[in-house]
């Protein structure tokens, strides 16, 4: 079987190198990132320097800010990070048809196999990468190369907020065997719950247990933590773009609630993103899905498949609205919404009626005057009236 070169670049603390890079004056100070004006605002995001004085992710922004009083606080800027991540890709996808976004947060996997010839050794490619996306857009990625993904992976762990480090094939067994395991990629906080009541706290002490030990505790999951412990992992890198299209849009409550006109309009303006984010990529969507995170840690969802595939924002609400309503059936307050829309497709061309326009001409002619309005003046020049009550 052919050695296999697994590049892993990490951005650490994404949305602050976003930030900074944005305004070098933040460089060198404790960062938080939540949303302003929000009482019971938690932190979405932080710096090092905030991190090493005890602020975490999901932590109220109050009691971060006792913590690091000397912190800086910005709002969080999504389409900014969103934007930032779709920059940094461009630098990896000219050495590699096999370059994986792992998710928006920083982080890249390239599948540098087979391609030395052209563009030289594994770590050498990597620190290309690091040194082009130093210059250009002023982040200093954390790279490791492994023989698979989750061992690249654990390996810019221990390295961060900023290194580099190369595990060869063979190694990933004794690399593993001294971490933690909450570093060991694929172990969920309840596997750490079992491991620390049976006082098991690095990998390799895991490791030294057998598959029927594991089953035991882990049932189906045993495998998957039997191999991961032991640094195996066969999972592909997937060329981009990977997997079905599905556009995501969500919105943290400050303070959680249970007002249904605030979580409508909050709806609707989630709604208004994915259909301009449909409009521009001139596609529309054939399902919705609605999810909801209680204050309680509770969550539901419910979905619904479109009648007549649209990017249209008001026909998005209708149905967005509708299985909002069969997922929202408890009392307790609200902390956080998100809209999915996926089977993503082009339009068919629309057949012309005989008798005028239709109510769908309409609202599709509507549709495309506010969204001109807008791009000339800005989105705030013209709102729809539910939003005010978000």
């Amino acid at each position: 079987m052919r050695e296999r070169f697994i590049i892993h670049l990490n951005v650490a603390d994404f949305p602050v190198a976003v930030e900074r890079a944005v305004d070098v004056r933040l460089r060198g100070n404790p960062v938080i990132i939540a949303p302003e004006g929000a009482l019971r605002a938690v932190v979405y995001d932080m710096s090092e320097e905030a991190y090493q004085s005890g602020v975490r992710k999901g932590m109220p922004l109050r009691r971060a800010l006792r913590r690091c009083p000397k912190a800086v606080v910005l709002p969080p800027h999504p389409a900014r990070y969103e934007q930032a991540m779709v920059d940094f890709l461009k630098h990896a996808l000219p050495y590699s048809p096999l370059v994986e976004v792992a998710d928006c947060q920083g982080h890249l996997f390239i599948d540098a196999t087979g391609i030395g010839r052209l563009f030289g050794p594994p770590p050498d490619l990597a620190w290309r990468i690091r040194k082009n996306v130093r210059a250009q857009m002023g982040f200093d990625p954390i790279w490791s190369v492994a023989p698979n993904k989750l061992v690249a992976k654990a390996a810019t762990r221990i390295v961060k907020p900023v290194g580099e480090y190369i595990v060869g094939s063979g190694e990933e067994e004794d690399f593993l065997k001294p971490l933690p395991v909450h570093l060991v990629p694929g172990i969920e906080s309840d596997d750490l719950k079992f491991f620390y009541d049976f006082n098991l706290t690095l990998a390799g002490e895991v490791a030294r247990l057998s598959m029927d030990q594991l089953s035991v505790l882990f049932g189906s999951r045993s495998q998957h933590l039997h191999d991961a412990v032991r640094g195996i992992d066969t999972s592909p890198v997937l060329p981009f773009p990977h997997g079905k299209p599905v556009i995501t849009v969500d919105y943290s409550f400050g303070d959680d609630t249970n007002d249904v006109r605030k979580v409508e309009a909050v709806l609707f303006t989630l709604v208004e993103q994915t259909g301009m984010k449909l409009r521009r990529k001139g596609m529309t969507a054939g399902r919705l899905r609605v999810f909801i995170d209680y204050s309680d840690g509770g969550q539901a969802s419910r979905q619904t498949v479109m009648d007549v595939p649209t990017s249209n924002d008001f026909n998005l609400f209708a149905s967005a609205k509708f299985i909002l309503n069969k997922a929202w059936k408890r009392r307790i307050r609200i902390r956080c919404l998100r809209l999915a829309a996926d089977r993503l497709a082009y339009p068919a061309p629309l057949q012309q009626t005989l008798f005028g326009k239709t109510e769908r001409n309409r609202k599709d002619n509507l549709i495309s005057a506010i969204d001109a309005v807008r791009n000339r003046f800005g989105r705030s020049a013209l709102q729809v009236g539910r939003v005010l009550a978000a």
